[in-house]
């Protein structure tokens, strides 16, 4: 992305930025591939895929689920994760099409929080729509530091999301829907919309064709529209925070299966102060 000014703008505005042919069909190929030969259960049983850290009964990630959903894979061991499964997952870790996106939300230093994969068959509902920040989150009466906010001519936004689609999805289709522009908002959720999200004419489903990748700040109300397709849904869900923070104690592990670059190893440094005891992850050093 050479030209950053329009993204940053609706970024900016809606929460939320899709950049699609950011994989080329080889390369989702390969992701499936690799996904297929872990033998999986149905995402009946578990929705969630390779996920790491371990996520504790009270701490529901990006797309929230309710426990009775979580049979399977929540009780994963702690580790990597899906990036144990081969190096075309950890490539995405750095990825060129989101690394100046993420940079001019989150800085110089930020480091990888938590990831997991989501899958859903026809006919699956799945997540509310929810915030995990800002007026419509549980911790909108918490001290204020983990919010969409602006200033100094900088944005600083706490959590990003990064999702990489592995089959088309969106529109009719289902999967990721958000309310644009809702990160700003200081009231919360009205009933009217929370109750009937996916009739609401308020609440969008962007087209994500395979390949696509989609970033959104965790302050965004978003949640999983119901899956009608006749492919299962399958995406990535990468979650940064600025180099000072965290979601939870427990930390995503490096693989022990593939080589990282420097910059990839950063990514996985314990949290400290950006620039000051945090490197930054743009230096030519560490590209």
């Amino acid at each position: 992305m050479k030209d950053l000014e329009l993204p940053q703008y609706l970024f900016d505005v809606n929460g939320y930025l899709v950049i699609e042919d950011a994989l080329s069909s080889e390369e989702v190929a390969v992701l499936n591939r690799l996904i297929d030969e872990q033998n999986l259960p149905p995402p009946e049983v578990s929705p969630r895929f390779g996920s790491a850290p371990t996520l504790g009964s009270s701490l529901l990630a990006a797309e929230d689920v309710p426990e009775s959903k979580m049979k399977g894979d929540r009780m994963a061991p702690v580790g990597s994760g899906f990036l144990d499964w081969g190096k075309p997952f950890c490539d995405l870790l750095d990825h060129p099409a989101v690394m100046p996106v993420l940079r001019f939300r989150l800085g110089d230093a930020f480091r990888l929080d938590r990831l997991y994969g989501m899958y859903m068959r026809k006919g699956m509902s799945y997540g509310a729509l929810h915030a995990d920040y800002g007026a419509t989150s549980k911790q909108s009466k918490v001290e204020p530091g983990e919010y969409y906010a602006f200033r100094s001519n900088q944005i600083y936004d706490g959590f990003i999301v990064v999702a990489w689609a592995l089959s088309d999805a969106g529109g009719e289709l289902g999967g990721f829907c958000c309310i644009p522009g809702s990160h700003k908002s200081n009231y919360r959720l009205p009933r009217q919309i929370d109750e009937n999200f996916e009739q609401s004419p308020h609440v969008v489903i962007p087209e994500m064709p395979a390949g696509s990748v989609v970033l959104f700040t965790e302050a965004l109300t978003h949640g999983t529209a119901s899956w009608h397709a006749e492919h299962d849904r399958r995406a990535l869900l990468y979650k940064y925070c600025v180099s000072h923070m965290a979601w939870t104690s427990k930390r995503v592990e490096m693989p022990s299966s593939v080589e990282l670059t420097p910059r990839q190893q950063i990514l996985f440094r314990e949290p400290g102060d950006p620039l000051r005891h945090f490197a930054s992850l743009f230096e030519e050093a560490v590209v």
